[in-house]
């Protein structure tokens, strides 16, 4: 595994992209850093997922008045993870969005997730001062709200389990737009470490069901055809399936956690190992599906010295 801890040492800026999908949609993306998708609706403007600090989105917004001065009404938080949400307070929208589920897990985990995740990749979190603390949806809803954005019909659903228990994601029916947030990554590894392994393909074929035509993955490039979409979404379920059936394999055989992170690399390393952040996903990837496999259902909390000390096993 790699010599420095998770994201540490991965300290250069990324090339972000702005591209409009739609009448409506844009994507902002940066080469395997967490997306950000926009609707710009009649009457004001949604982002879906925030960046990590005010700062950092203060590069979204300005994208933003590039190509509309309506207010930003509306923030959609697809999951609790800082990276996510941490940014909202930038927006100052009237409405932060989210799953039920969201919310109890940003009071579950919320503080000791924030810690986790600045000390795993400093560069996601410039001018972390700026942030003013949990970010708190204002809305939540069980399994699907529409919002309205003039003539725009905006569908947000919490569609199953995967990446955590509580994502969701934003449909633009009329368009054919899906922002999927972490339930789907393309071309970048895939964060599996707060994941619902045994659920998540099924909730992937929910979302394939929709059969978007465009399609914004929480990491990655936009997906801008329903072939490119269909196989972005594959991309994501069979790295779930080989994980998780690797690590029941070990499990039932008896493996250690080390041995099962050394079988686990074997199967996933020629198909996935050279994307952005696979070296740092696939510790807590291999942790989280030991865990599940082990009868684990609910994820274990991760907190700065539980990183670190799983870290240190695995290096060892």
């Amino acid at each position: 595994m790699a010599k420095s801890f998770a994201s540490q040492a991965d300290l250069a800026d990324k090339p972000v992209t702005f591209v409009r999908l739609s009448e409506n949609a844009y994507a902002y993306t940066a080469e395997g850093d967490p997306n950000t998708g926009i609707v710009v609706g009649d009457d004001g403007v949604m982002v879906i997922d925030t960046q990590a600090t005010p700062a950092m989105a203060q590069d979204v917004i300005r994208h933003v008045r590039q190509v509309t001065d309506r207010p930003i009404k509306y923030v959609v938080l697809s999951h609790y993870h800082a990276v996510r949400v941490l940014g909202a307070s930038a927006y100052r929208p009237q409405e932060i969005i989210a799953s039920r589920a969201t919310r109890e897990m940003i009071r579950e985990r919320g503080k000791e997730d924030m810690a986790s995740e600045i000390g795993r990749f400093p560069r996601l979190f410039r001018d972390v001062e700026s942030i003013p603390g949990l970010t708190w949806p204002t809305l939540t809803f069980e399994r699907e709200m529409t919002v309205w954005m003039g003539r725009l019909e905006v569908r947000i659903s919490h569609l199953g389990a995967g990446h955590t228990r509580g994502d969701s994601v934003v449909w633009l029916p009329s368009q054919k737009v899906l922002f999927s947030g972490d339930l789907v990554e393309y071309n970048a590894g895939i964060y599996a470490g707060d994941a619902q392994l045994a659920e998540w393909p099924a909730t992937l074929e929910r979302l394939a069901a929709l059969a978007p035509e465009r399609l914004v993955p929480g990491r990655g490039p936009a997906m801008t055809s329903a072939a490119d979409s269909a196989q972005a979404i594959a991309f994501t379920r069979d790295f779930v399936r080989a994980l998780y059936v690797c690590a029941q394999e070990g499990v039932a055989a008896g493996m250690s956690l080390k041995q099962v992170y050394a079988a686990a690399r074997r199967r996933l390393d020629p198909a996935y190992g050279r994307f952005p952040i696979y070296e740092h996903c696939m510790p807590f990837d291999v942790a989280r599906a030991f865990d599940e496999a082990s009868g684990i259902t609910h994820p274990r909390i991760w907190t700065a010295e539980r990183d670190q000390d799983m870290w240190r096993a695995l290096a060892d």
